[in-house]
């Protein structure tokens, strides 16, 4: 799962940052009103973390923007305590939930889980293609009923694919789901194959089907027939 935090305050955000990704997610921070956007059009997220309050814009516009673009992207706004005014009128554009600031950072892991349920999912913990089943919430996968003993990229990879059944995803665009704003830390994309070929064999040696299969050139894709 893939979350973007728009906070101006840079030590709270990346407080959320580091605690999501400990939690699990795949996070991006972005402090300004214009980085915000600029990330918003290249990339798609889960859910969108958003402080209204930024330096160089209304975070009230990034919520019509998000949902025009991208309508199952899940919203959770943070407001100042006496900003009733900004919190109704962001829930009224299409924001999902809100949060008073100063909160809890377990508090914070449940509403995101919430809303992750409710929006992406339909509110189901589960997804599954055929054989294959995701238990986003207990974080576990399972062939059939047989569980997989994944690690945390393995993991990610492979929900990201089910996110994205039969279309080709590229090479660049898996590593920077898989390491968000760290991608610059990256030196080739060889870590890919090495994931995807553990992976497969996980999958298989549990009974299932190899669904990854190799684009020459371009990626991968997760294909689901035949």
């Amino acid at each position: 799962m893939k979350i973007l935090i728009i906070e101006d305050n840079n030590r709270l955000a990346l407080d959320m940052a580091q605690f999501l990704s400990d939690n699990g997610f795949v996070t991006e921070i972005a402090g300004t009103f214009r980085e915000a956007s600029d990330k918003l059009d290249i990339y798609q997220y889960d859910l969108v973390v958003l402080d209204l309050g930024l330096p160089d814009g209304n975070g009230l516009e990034l919520i019509q923007d998000i949902k025009s673009a991208t309508p199952k992207t899940s919203i959770l706004i943070l407001t100042a305590k006496d900003a009733i005014e900004d919190k109704v009128h962001g829930l009224d554009l299409g924001a999902d939930d809100y949060m008073t600031k100063p909160f809890h950072k377990a508090e914070l892991n449940a509403r995101i889980r919430s809303l992750l349920r409710r929006n992406k999912f339909k509110r189901s913990n589960i997804l599954q293609i055929n054989e294959i089943r995701v238990d986003f919430v207990a974080i576990q996968a399972f062939v059939n009923d047989s569980p997989l003993t994944l690690t945390r990229k393995e993991y990610d990879l492979l929900l990201y694919f089910m996110q994205n059944p039969d279309r080709l995803l590229t090479k660049e665009s898996i590593a920077e789901h898989l390491w968000g704003d760290h991608i610059d830390q990256v030196d080739s994309f060889d870590f890919i194959y090495n994931h995807i070929k553990n992976l497969r064999k996980k999958i298989t040696s549990a009974g299932g089907k190899n669904y990854i299969k190799a684009m020459y050139g371009m990626g991968y894709k997760f294909v689901t027939h035949k």
